[in-house]
């Protein structure tokens, strides 16, 4: 049963328990493997790929990448009514981030004789991973292919898990293939993302990678990050969560599917819901022990309700307070007027407004991305967008008489950080 606090019950240190999140399993024996598994694709490239293949995912493989055959099969394979929903989610998730794309770039003469710009250039190569498994996800396929598509990334490869067959699941190929992308790989866990930042004989290396995954994914993206060769990575990841805060003025079992719909992503998700009135926070409870009954996902729900809690408050004020303290990744306000709410909020990953607004929309196709920042991070940084797929570049152009203007300044500040070569870099020139 999920849990029930009283806020005003509890101390400095017992709110701090309260919101603290479950710890992520980053064992130094996972650093180690995952740093053996660095070592072995970065200096033997395809043949530790496929030993590495064979062993985590249990199929030989001769080619990673999918043939134009292989995706045509597997498009024709998925059925009519999900390429459907595919085509209507990419349709609305470009139609919001295209948005971005008609972003200026600067130019702005700063004084006279000093122009300064800032121009706006997709990165070269982008990998992408998408996790399969027991739940493989289209989805992710489609929040990380529409914005690239939109950035205009050159060159985008896509990987993810094979089967026992050697297969790549048909409805991400056919989410993929649908957004553009034609090089898909049959690649998997943190041998995956050793490939795409270290480049082997098949697999292109990458300026960046993004997607989320398991703990050898995310301690591989850790770990290639910090290796100074020069590929970054799209956030630090963590475990999915959700914050609902309500008043009571919902139908109850609408909360409780919200909160079941992120534990059933993993044992390690968490879920809160802060409420005013303790009679709906007890039917809440008890709506997710009758939905748990026949729940196919039952097990990992479970296992992340162990992490999660009702805690009941005294205004929606004090609620969005502790919001803004906890950062969750995915904040739901399903009371009335949640509109107006909106400017209180400053961090959350995503929000979902009003009681026809569940956050499994997000996830799919309401239009929003749903690669968020998780564990907290919400407070420092932003969802993916085509944001995320380009960098900006600045330029300076600048006369004889813009220079003039800038030389003292310039020349007192290098002298006083000690820097004499870069005063005289001006001065030189001013003496032609």
């Amino acid at each position: 049963m999920l849990p029930l606090i009283k806020w005003s019950d509890l101390s400095e240190d017992g709110r701090q328990q309260a919101l603290q999140r479950p710890m992520i399993s980053r064992s130094e024996e996972t650093f180690n493997t995952v740093k053996a598994i660095i070592e072995k694709v970065s200096t033997m490239g395809d043949v530790a790929l496929r030993e590495l293949t064979l062993l985590f995912d249990r199929v030989e493989l001769s080619d990673f990448k999918l043939s134009k055959a292989e995706i045509d099969q597997a498009i024709d394979k998925t059925p009519s009514t999900v390429k459907l929903a595919i085509n209507q989610a990419i349709d609305n998730v470009r139609k919001f981030h295209e948005e971005k794309t008609k972003r200026l770039d600067i130019s702005i003469e700063v004084i006279p004789g000093v122009s300064c710009e800032e121009i706006t250039r997709p990165i070269e190569t982008v990998g992408l991973y998408v996790p399969s498994g027991n739940n493989p996800l289209p989805s992710t396929a489609i929040m990380l292919g529409v914005p690239s598509l939109l950035a205009g990334c050159p060159n985008r490869i896509l990987c993810s898990p094979p089967d026992k067959k050697g297969d790549v699941d048909n409805n991400i190929v056919a989410a993929a293939a649908a957004c553009g992308i034609v090089d898909i790989y049959k690649l998997g866990g943190a041998q995956a993302i050793t490939a795409m930042a270290y480049g082997t004989e098949s697999i292109p290396r990458v300026d960046k990678i993004f997607g989320p995954g398991n703990t050898w994914v995310t301690a591989a993206k850790s770990l290639v990050a910090a290796a100074n060769i020069g590929v970054s990575v799209d956030m630090p990841a963590g475990p999915t969560e959700v914050m609902v805060i309500s008043n009571g003025g919902i139908n109850s079992t609408s909360i409780a599917y919200d909160l079941l719909s992120q534990a059933e992503h993993g044992p390690h998700s968490q879920v809160t819901l802060l409420c005013t009135d303790e009679d709906f926070a007890q039917q809440v409870q008890g709506d997710i022990f009758q939905i748990l009954t026949d729940l196919p996902t039952k097990e990992t729900a479970s296992r992340a309700l162990e992490n999660s809690k009702i805690i009941l408050i005294e205004t929606i004020e004090q609620a969005l307070s502790i919001a803004n303290l906890y950062a969750p990744e995915h904040l739901i306000l399903a009371f009335p007027d949640a509109r107006g709410c909106v400017d209180q909020i400053q961090n959350a990953g995503s929000v979902f407004l009003g009681k026809w607004s569940p956050e499994s929309a997000g996830d799919y196709c309401s239009g929003t991305n749903h690669v968020l920042p998780t564990y907290g991070y919400a407070k420092s940084v932003s969802a993916i967008s085509v944001d995320s797929f380009v960098k900006t570049i600045s330029i300076q152009e600048i006369s004889k008489e813009g220079l003039i203007g800038l030389s003292t300044t310039i020349t007192e500040l290098a002298r006083v950080e000690g820097l004499e070569a870069h005063a005289r870099a001006v001065e030189v020139r001013l003496e032609d």
